[in-house]
């Protein structure tokens, strides 16, 4: 089998988007024999059956097949399996994909690579009837080198995906979104030399702002190379050489550098030369740090003006995966006079991220450790750190990303904290210049029950303590907001990372009606007035941007199967409470300026 790469850089290749062959495969039929065991060698006697399957079609219609592919049954890729088929919308379950293309030209002197986005959630890959591997986690990328299986004129490509939830699972069993199967993101063939540049990374030394800190990892025989790095706006062009291990890492001053922000997302144009293949990239540069309870880009005091998101198409239905849709969603937040967008509760696409640095908006970026997580399991630990390696190693370049966040909504204990203390470490080791949070939860003071607090050993490894709260909706009525009084003693800057409540969009009544946007109109106004009390208080992410799916939402005729509580509804209508929050923003805005 073919080992995993966690990072590519973008080379020049071939999309394999578009229609896909699939079958669904309920009892797990193509992957398990008689005895429940996996098959990874295929074309033994007792499998034969099964060698048409990965050839894409039947090449001898009178042999005795059970199983194939036929080009009438497609699914869209990127796209899920629930939003594209009626029978699969609730299907959680095994299901075979099978692309089939061409190579018009082998060259011997390049290597192949199969990128995948994203596939949700275990996902086993073959080509041309080989393993190449197993991928485990819903919202992260992953690559295959194929150099030895592909072949000149067809190949066939056949991804086994599950989607099935497990207790061991990132995210576990109970979740509040919708549990989208499939291929959900961009495959791509890439070609690279035989010796490249695997991974990259450049951005300003911490704390400074005109220090950058380069470092490459060459792939090949031949590690030690001359690096060429360029950013022809800025006039600089340098050399360096890797080690014997083929990695390099230098830092260098550089003058009159634009720094990213959210009201200047400038973005260079980069180019990086190894063994004569130049890769380009477009990269913004800027600092953020933190001092006290202030947040600091730049050096300069920032109120984080932010909103939650899915990655989910609300008009549409199903994920959001291109970038037109990614344009529609962090539109709605810069309409919003948003600077910040918390992309919740896992990794978005590639999309998302490189638009949100186009538009100047800065990211919190999350990996779905979510509610109840199996803290004791060493494969779920495991998992946790693969997760958010790949998280961090796909969007270390992007200066639009400025927080980590490790979970949400997760209960202290010694092997939760222990845990979560891990991927700490881990995201630091990984990436020291940017923050570290989670969104925590609030709770009431046993000898004074209006008193809200937040006390987590874990927020002690935060840069920021950030908190989910949801006074007026799960906790009393929005007049509660007006008697809680808050006492956080971090002395650390405060995101309040989730609050608000549902409203069915265009259900109108009066404010004490629960559902109506009318209610969801003077929580809002309640809330506001309470957060303001925060002295720490240095950024807001109200739930959430747009309604979107969830299985747990039951109630018939208000929710259907939809978490309400977005500020636009289902239709793309903006419910009354975004106003609320845009004139808030608005003020901030002025304030901060």
């Amino acid at each position: 089998m073919s080992s995993i790469i966690t990072t590519l850089p973008r080379y020049s290749g071939t999309s394999l988007n578009g229609k896909w062959c699939y079958l669904v495969d309920q009892l797990d039929t193509g992957y398990l024999d008689h005895f429940g065991a996996p098959i990874d060698e295929w074309g033994r006697n007792d499998t034969q059956r099964f060698a048409y399957f990965f050839d894409g079609h039947l090449e001898n219609p009178s042999e005795w097949v059970e199983y194939g592919f036929v080009e009438e049954r497609s699914l869209d890729v990127p796209g899920d399996w629930n939003s594209q088929v009626k029978e699969l919308f609730y299907y959680e379950g095994n299901l075979w994909y099978c692309k089939r293309f061409d190579l018009n030209k082998k060259d011997p002197v390049k290597r192949y690579f199969v990128q995948f986005g994203a596939v949700n959630y275990k996902s086993d890959v073959y080509l041309n009837g080989k393993k190449l591997g197993v991928h485990v986690g819903g919202y992260t990328g992953f690559s295959f080198e194929v150099t030895e299986y592909i072949k000149e004129g067809k190949n066939s490509l056949v991804v086994h995906v599950t989607n099935v939830r497990a207790k061991q699972n990132i995210p576990t069993l109970n979740q509040d979104w919708w549990n989208y199967g499939g291929i959900t993101r961009d495959v791509n063939l890439y070609e690279t030399p035989a010796v490249f540049a695997e991974d990259f990374t450049l951005q300003l030394k911490n704390g400074e702002k005109s220090v950058l800190e380069f470092a490459l990892k060459v792939n090949g025989t031949s590690l030690e190379q001359k690096i060429k790095l360029s950013i022809p706006e800025l006039g600089l062009e340098k050399e360096f050489l890797t080690d014997k291990s083929g990695k390099l890492k230098e830092s260098f001053t550089i003058s009159d550098l634009t720094l990213w922000s959210p009201e200047n997302p400038k973005l260079y144009s980069v180019e990086i030369t190894c063994a004569g293949k130049t890769i380009t990239d477009r990269i913004g540069f800027r600092s953020i740090k933190v001092i006290g309870t202030d947040i600091l880009l730049n050096g300069k005091s920032v109120f984080l003006r932010g909103v939650c998101i899915h990655e989910e198409n609300p008009i549409k239905g199903g994920r959001a995966n291109t970038v037109e849709e990614a344009r529609m969603l962090l539109g709605w937040a810069k309409e919003l006079n948003c600077n910040f967008v918390r992309l919740a509760h896992y990794p978005h696409n590639e999309q998302m991220i490189r638009v949100a640095d186009e538009m100047g908006l800065l990211v919190w970026s999350e990996i779905p450790v979510y509610w109840g997580i199996n803290w004791d399991n060493p494969s779920t630990l495991e998992n946790g750190l693969t997760q958010l390696t790949e998280n961090i190693m796909r969007d270390k370049n992007r200066a639009c990303v400025i927080i980590w966040s490790l979970a949400n909504e997760t209960v202290p204990g010694e092997a939760r904290n222990s845990f979560l203390s891990k991927l700490a470490d881990r995201a630091r080791e990984l990436d020291s210049t940017r923050l570290i949070s989670a969104a925590l939860e609030k709770h009431y003071l046993s000898d004074s029950p209006d008193t809200a607090t937040v006390e987590d050993p874990f927020a002690e490894k935060c840069d920021v303590v950030s908190f989910n709260q949801y006074v007026g909706w799960y906790d009393g009525l929005p007049e509660k907001c007006s008697r809680v009084k808050w006492e956080i003693k971090y002395n650390k800057p405060i995101i309040i990372s989730e609050f608000g409540g549902d409203a069915l969009g265009g259900k109108h009544g009066k404010q004490s009606e629960r559902w109506t946007e009318e209610f969801q109109e003077e929580l809002y106004k309640q809330n506001v007035s309470m957060l303001k009390k925060i002295p720490q208080l240095r950024g807001t992410a109200p739930w959430i941007l747009a309604d979107f799916r969830s299985p747990k939402r039951l109630l018939p005729y208000i929710l259907d199967g939809w978490n309400r509580k977005g500020l636009i509804s289902q239709q793309g209508e903006k419910k009354l409470a975004f106003n609320v929050m845009r004139s808030f923003y608005k003020e901030l805005e002025t304030q901060y300026k």
